[in-house]
């Protein structure tokens, strides 16, 4: 809608020259301004393209006013572009400085284009000249628009593409904790693990602890990982067992082949997918699984066990493991393994027609069976015997020398494990100790004694500086003590 403009408005054109134009030139444009006020003007309506001097004075001593507003005149920032600008350059990502550029070159091309019309417009006719301001700002503001609206959809598509990238609460391919697969709950206190339990995830039952009890039914449901509080407000952290922690916390029949030690068994082996391995002496599972796992579903694992009672524990173990991953994964896991309750020694039939890549063998006597394996496993191959005291190493050694069978002795290890304990150094009122440093000045010493006490210790609350803690290293005092020896023996071609 036009405004008529009166007289009035030119105090307020006068301001606005002085605000934009320099001292010097203040006074060439007041003298102007008083020629204005002299002169009879005809009164126009007030739009986009605002009054205009008089076409007699020079244009290099005049600034017409459209001029002045289309060359200030920049197009409304989205409150995403403020927020974009509000935030420092490290938070961004490569998408957003990409657009915060584009929109950056889009306004000076614009006022460059505003600029070129208002020259243009100036040239022509009144009448005309009005008729083709309005056309050009119309396309001008149409054009900003379209802009504006554009890096604003840019942005909010950036943004949005952002915001979906969210990490799920659980592990690709894992679902949520679910009734009937095994967990394990730990309690830390001062560093170290006061309680730890494996349990197996059951309706209406409850986790119990001496620091209170947890619902099942609260458990489930849960992402793994989570640390739950128990009626007595103590946490308790729920997770996931891997293979090695359900070996460790399962329910045993004899003594188990410890995960370093079976580890490196397989390296011995050379065990991979898709191989047939044969492994006397079950025990509780615990090979029988990480075979499993070696040999995947292309491969298969024969386990045989002479004792009725390590049987059946072995195999409800390996049954156990495979329902929990079913459940956490919502595949199977490859049923490889086929156990037998035999004696090694007269099981010749069950061996016959087979061919072995490798031999696992956890016996009191080993070479009692070799006779009877060895003729089923491939030359070059390997075959690993897991002894537990030196004196059964001798005696392999004894009987392969006897029995001339065509066997190589290549290595015999014992595999140590040392856990170590590193913590920074705390004091028993829970503030951290400071790292001293020598002094060398005598002046200097006697500042730093003045600022020691003024200055207290750095408490647990505050953050330190990188390199001004000192900390506590030692070997943990709860160690693993020997487990077996490792023999590691080679078929040859006679």
């Amino acid at each position: 809608m036009a405004v008529q403009m009166p007289f009035s408005g030119l105090h307020i054109l006068h301001r606005l020259v002085r605000m934009c134009t320099s001292s010097t030139a203040h006074h060439r444009h007041r003298d102007i301004l008083v020629k204005l006020t002299k002169s009879k003007r005809e009164i126009r309506p007030f739009s986009s393209a605002c009054v205009k001097y008089n076409e007699n004075e020079s244009s290099d001593t005049k600034l017409t006013s459209r001029q002045a507003l289309l060359s200030k005149r920049r197009r409304p920032l989205s409150p995403l572009e403020r927020i974009s600008n509000l935030l420092p350059q490290d938070a961004l990502t490569p998408e957003v400085m990409q657009l915060r550029e584009q929109n950056q070159q889009e306004p000076e091309e614009e006022t460059n284009i505003q600029r070129e019309h208002a020259l243009v417009t100036e040239s022509a006719e009144e009448e005309s000249g009005h008729e083709a301001v309005h056309k050009d700002d119309d396309s001008s503001t149409h054009h900003a628009s379209d802009a504006a609206n554009s890096s604003e959809s840019q942005l909010n598509g950036a943004l949005h593409h952002e915001e979906n990238i969210c990490i799920p609460p659980t592990l690709p391919g894992e679902s949520l904790l679910a009734f009937g697969e095994l967990l394990v709950a730990v309690h830390l206190k001062k560093g170290r693990v006061d309680f730890r339990k494996m349990f197996e995830l059951q309706r209406g039952a409850r986790l119990q602890s001496s620091w209170g009890t947890i619902l099942h039914d609260n458990i489930a449901g849960q992402p793994a990982g989570q640390t739950l509080k128990t009626g007595r407000r103590v946490p308790i952290f729920i997770k996931r067992p891997s293979l090695e922690d359900y070996v460790l916390y399962m329910k045993r029949g004899p003594a188990i082949a410890y995960p370093k030690d079976a580890c490196n068994m397989m390296m011995m082996m050379d065990v991979t997918e898709g191989d047939c391995v044969l492994e006397s002496g079950s025990g509780s599972g615990a090979m029988s699984l990480f075979l499993s796992r070696a040999v995947g579903s292309r491969g298969s694992v024969l386990s045989v066990e002479v004792r009725a009672d390590h049987y059946k524990r072995a195999m409800l173990n390996y049954k156990r493991w495979r329902t929990s991953w079913s459940l956490r994964r919502g595949e199977e896991w490859p049923d490889n393994v086929q156990f037998h309750n035999a004696d090694l020694c007269t099981a010749s039939s069950l061996l016959a027609g087979r061919g072995f890549h490798s031999v696992a063998l956890d016996m009191i006597n080993p070479q009692l069976v070799l006779t009877t394996v060895i003729p089923h496993l491939h030359s070059g191959a390997i075959c690993a015997v897991y002894l537990a005291n030196i004196t059964q190493v001798i005696d392999l050694l004894e009987g392969l020398r006897c029995l001339a069978l065509p066997l190589r002795c290549e290595r015999i290890i014992e595999v140590p494990l040392r856990d170590w304990l590193v913590a920074p150094a705390i004091q028993k009122d829970g503030r951290y100790c400071i790292r001293k440093t020598p002094i060398l000045d005598k002046e200097q010493s006697e500042e730093d004694g003045k600022s020691e006490e003024d200055d207290d210790e750095l408490t647990t609350e505050g953050n330190p500086a990188f390199g001004s803690i000192p900390y506590i290293v030692r070997p943990h005092p709860e160690q693993m003590s020997h487990t077996a020896f490792l023999v590691k023996l080679r078929k040859y071609v006679q």
